[in-house]
């Protein structure tokens, strides 16, 4: 408090001392006796000494406030800046994925907290007390924020500071029959170490922060040869060629309203070509505009913050072998979203489709809850008549859509069911972030992100219900409570819920990556399995395809990783240097398998694998026990 009151305080200080030494001057020219001269003396030290003592002592909460901005206009900027970039995980009346907030301009002082917001990672790297807590009690990184401008990170600050300390309300939350850890039990180490070389480094889109936001990788087969793809979030789609990212599509030359923001996993999410691509050229993107860039074909009422639309586009190539994109693009479908997480994450045909079967030329796209379960709406997932939290099933090349633009399969769950949306293939999902097929084709992977406490991956079957927000995981979590806590099922739990076949909790990891089944040659011990790793820490684990089964949980082991030519094991955080690795899994149309950052936009491929207890040249390919 000291520090934050101290230019008041020196400013009293000096206004004393001014004072003092003009009345001492006045006395020495007036008195002549030498006695008085001491008196006066000694009492106007007395006056300075009472008013530096008053300074000290001032007011800490008027102090407090001039540090602040008062303004109406910078309050509602920083209002404005708080939904775009805090509420996802930050609110004033709980704990969300972040620390509540309501008062925290008077625990912490005004430049550590610009500080925080400016790089809190850097902070918690470099041992700053306070950072260290937090990321030890919440086992993740905030991002840093470095695109925020000073005046910004002070508007955003005065909104704060309208915020006192708010006590915590434990009469409605049931505090004693939480979980606080719901697995106990570490996730074992397999004793098989994968074997990385190095492929590129993606071309930095900006000039700090996270230089590359690279985000999926996909290949095609074309003629015979594989075409290799990956894109950045900032709008660049590239083709891998000669062992460098070639530009194949800049989409946000093409979006006036495109926007995107590190650490909201906005911008140019994802990417998907068409089974047909070799003949018709078309392939399909997901990107984030502006709120109110277009009509939104899936909205909610007006009084409903929207923080950002989803797009869903569909592209036609003039010539499907051009090195570089020429021709069309057609709008499928766009999605308001309460706040920037949670979006239009994945979408994929599914790659055994063939001509004839009932999915071939089917779209599946993932749609997150945007963020309204714990942003205040959590009557906006989990219905079957939105698409928010949901997996959708769609005919791009249809027109019996409500806006025309794409068809509804006749085969989906609730086509014919009065007040569903046609759409739906299923729900009950907080972020459907990834998906991938077993071998077969008949068994449909869905990663999804958790809130607090869990990250799960899910079988879809058609009309599932998945459970949140009234689920996470196999355990009871309560939207009208308090976002970090979660409860066992109860024991009349209604048999309407798909749980989890793999889950774990945030002793081991804070956001869910997937992956795929490995069907690659490089590392036989993975055969059958199925890949998956976690965005933040980078850890890699896998999972027995057979003990995966709708019912049960299957047991989950972690990789340990080694760079070719190197002999020492490391990991993602080792490699990046930071401690948000922001791990992507992706393939080529062989099965190689690759691992990719984007703090630092590397790509690595996986050449082989190793018992973990011996030495490197001797143990290539070595099988687990």
């Amino acid at each position: 408090m000291f520090l934050t009151s101290y230019g008041l305080q020196n400013k009293i200080f000096k206004q004393a001392l001014h004072f003092y030494f003009c009345k001492r001057k006045i006395f020495q020219c007036k008195c002549t006796n030498r006695m008085l001269k001491i008196q006066n003396s000694f009492s106007f030290l007395i006056f300075f000494l009472q008013l530096f003592l008053l300074a000290c002592n001032s007011n800490p909460e008027q102090s407090e406030e001039s540090v602040y901005l008062q303004d109406e206009q910078a309050i509602q900027q920083g209002e404005t800046l708080f939904s775009q970039y805090c509420a996802s995980c930050h609110a004033f009346d709980q704990n969300l994925i972040g620390p509540n907030l309501s008062g925290v301009t008077r625990e912490a002082s005004h430049d550590w907290l610009a500080s925080f917001i400016q790089n809190a990672p850097e902070m918690i790297d470099n041992g700053d007390a306070r950072a260290t807590e937090l990321y030890e009690q919440y086992k993740q990184y905030m991002p840093a924020f470095p695109m925020l401008k000073e005046q910004e990170i002070e508007a955003l600050l005065s909104y704060m500071h309208t915020y006192d300390a708010q006590p915590v309300a434990t009469g409605s939350v049931d505090t004693a029959n939480a979980i606080r850890n719901p697995m106990p039990e570490k996730i074992p180490d397999s004793g098989l170490r994968l074997v990385l070389e190095k492929v590129l480094q993606a071309p930095a889109t900006a000039e700090e922060g996270i230089l590359a936001r690279i985000n999926r990788l996909q290949a095609i087969r074309q003629q015979g040869k594989e075409r290799l793809f990956i894109n950045d979030l900032r709008g660049k789609l590239y083709e891998i060629r000669d062992n460098s990212c070639q530009v194949f599509l800049d989409a946000k030359s093409y979006f006036p309203d495109f926007m995107e923001h590190p650490g909201w996993g906005t911008g140019l999410a994802h990417f998907e070509f068409h089974p047909e691509f070799d003949n018709n050229g078309l392939f399909y993107t997901t990107h984030t505009e502006k709120p109110g860039s277009g009509k939104a074909d899936f909205a909610y009422d007006d009084s409903i913050t929207v923080t950002v639309q989803y797009v869903l586009t569909e592209w036609k190539m003039d010539d499907p072998q051009a090195a570089r994109f020429s021709g069309s693009s057609k709008e499928l479908l766009r999605a308001n979203m309460v706040t920037q997480i949670h979006g239009m994450q994945a979408i994929d045909f599914r790659p055994q489709a063939k001509p004839g079967d009932p999915d071939y030329g089917l779209l599946y796209i993932g749609v997150g809850d945007g963020g309204a379960s714990f942003g205040g709406y959590p009557f906006i997932p989990h219905r079957k008549d939105g698409i928010w939290g949901a997996v959708l099933r769609i005919d791009p090349k249809g027109n019996n859509s409500k806006n025309g633009n794409y068809g509804i399969p006749d085969d989906n769950p609730w086509v014919n069911e009065p007040g569903a949306l046609g759409e739906v293939y299923c729900y009950g999902f907080r972020n459907p972030h990834h998906f991938s097929w077993d071998p077969s084709g008949q068994t449909l992977y869905v990663t999804d992100i958790g809130q607090h406490q869990i990250e799960e991956v899910n079988i879809a079957i058609p009309g599932g219900d998945y459970g949140w927000p009234e689920r996470e995981g196999t355990f009871v979590i309560n939207t009208n409570g308090k976002a970090d806590l979660i409860y066992p099922l109860p024991a009349d739990d209604p048999d309407h819920y798909v749980y989890p076949v793999v889950q774990y909790d945030h002793d081991e990891g804070n956001a869910i990556m997937g992956g795929g089944v490995y069907q690659g040659k490089q590392v036989p011990p993975l055969q059958g399995k199925y890949i998956f790793g976690d965005i933040v820490n980078g850890r890699i684990f896998f999972a027995a395809t057979e003990e995966m089964k709708l019912g049960q949980q299957a047991p989950v082991y972690s990789l340990s990783l080694r760079l070719k030519d190197e002999t020492e094991t490391t990991d993602f955080k080792t490699l990046t240097g930071v401690e948000r690795v922001a791990l992507r899994i992706g393939e080529d149309s062989q099965h190689q398998l690759y691992f990719f950052t984007k703090s630092d936009g590397m790509l690595y491929r996986v050449i082989g694998s190793e018992n973990a207890t011996v030495q490197p040249d001797t143990a290539l390919h070595s099988q687990i026990e």
